[in-house]
């Protein structure tokens, strides 16, 4: 016996038995019985009405005019044709019962997948449709609606129906966000970030950034935070490599750990929060400076933006003195975007190269650069490489 014979048994077989599966499901289901009934009534009722009425002036005079009446008692709700003997309208009333029911039934169950869809999108529990390139915010904490607007100032490219939160957040709470006139069109998926089913009804693999900020949604400690944290980011770069993630840490330790899960930006606010302290106990306004330098919007303070590409390759002082944009240049960013898959690849091409001390040189080259390095005030000769961008102050 071939194989394809074999397969087409097979297939044969279990297309068999799911029949008899489904089929032993629907005769013991009530609904099946309620269902055959309907169908009996109406098929004895059209019948009644056929031959009872065929003798008398009602207008009903062929087989195709008494079907044509159940159809518009069952579902109009009214008689196309007066009915005059009695058999003939106890036939009828009984279509007419049966349409009500019928009717009723169906925009009952119309209206219920409505309302369960509608149910399911507000609790965060539909899968979302057609999201491409959208930013994906995990976690939450108390005051997250003022992250919301920080997001949304900071980034003019994004606006709020192309973001979607991730979080196990109180239902009420979302709610209040998601009725706020400026976070109006936000999608909302409701349960563990860190989980890949939930991830999937997010459509990460469609997205193209993700922030994990510290989640506080429960009584977690700062370890299982950090732990939530770094398990998040792991499951996201296995599912879709090419997610530029930035993710938020309470413990420096956990550090090393994001970086190995190969996390782009990493923020350990409460390394910013010493700082902070540190620099204010200075008395010399350091703590004023750094939130001007921070900003609200994409407009003022520390911007970022690209570097053109006839000033790839060339030096640090070409660049600035072809600058007329008003600001002050006080940096270089190198290695941006999505350097951690770039450096796969480039590990991959360096390890094909026949020459062993090439290899050598280029894996020690390729693992000692750091994403989003910030380079401030560079030498004049610095040679501007690719996947670099210019670091402005502007007020």
């Amino acid at each position: 016996m071939s194989k394809r014979t074999g397969n087409k048994k097979n297939f044969v077989k279990k297309s068999a038995r799911r029949f008899s599966r489904t089929l032993k499901a629907g005769l013991k289901s009530p609904k099946t019985y309620i269902f055959l009934v309907i169908i009996i009534l109406v098929i004895f009722s059209t019948i009644a009405v056929f031959e009872s009425e065929t003798q008398t002036d009602s207008g009903i005079e062929s087989k195709f005019d008494s079907i044509w009446f159940t159809f518009v008692a069952l579902f109009a709700g009214y008689f196309d044709y007066v009915v005059k003997s009695y058999t003939g309208r106890l036939g009828a009333a009984i279509l007419l019962i049966l349409g009500i029911i019928l009717i009723s039934t169906i925009t009952g169950k119309i209206s219920s997948m409505f309302m369960d869809t509608l149910m399911k999108k507000d609790k965060g529990l539909a899968k979302l449709k057609s999201m491409n390139k959208h930013f994906l915010l995990c976690g939450w904490r108390p005051g997250f609606d003022k992250i919301l607007d920080f997001v949304l100032n900071s980034n003019p490219d994004i606006t709020p129906d192309m973001i979607v939160l991730i979080n196990e957040a109180p239902s009420e709470q979302i709610e209040q966000i998601c009725d706020e006139p400026r976070f109006r069109g936000i999608h909302y998926i409701a349960g563990d970030f860190a989980d890949e089913a939930t991830l999937k009804r997010a459509q990460i693999e469609t997205a193209e950034r993700a922030l994990v900020i510290s989640d506080k949604s429960k009584q977690y400690s700062n370890l299982e935070i950090d732990s939530r944290t770094v398990l998040a980011v792991l499951t996201m770069e296995s599912l879709t490599p090419g997610i530029y993630i930035a993710a938020e840490l309470i413990d420096s330790k956990f550090e090393k750990h994001l970086q190995m899960a190969h996390c782009d930006e990493i923020i350990l606010t409460q390394n910013y929060e010493y700082s902070l302290l540190a620099t204010a106990s200075s008395g010399m306004g350091y703590s004023n400076v750094i939130s001007t330098l921070i900003g609200d919007d994409a407009e003022t303070g520390i911007i970022i933006e690209d570097i053109p590409s006839q000033f790839i390759g060339k030096t640090y002082h070409e660049y600035k003195t072809s600058l007329k944009k008003p600001g002050v240049l006080i940096g270089l960013l190198l290695n941006t975007g999505n350097f951690h898959q770039r450096r796969k690849d480039a590990l991959r091409e360096a390890q094909k190269n026949p020459d062993v001390k090439k290899i050598v040189d280029n894996l020690k080259k390729v693992k000692t650069l750091k994403s989003n390095e910030p380079i401030l005030t560079p030498p004049a000769d610095f040679v501007i490489q690719k996947f670099t961008k210019a670091i402005f102050v502007r007020g």
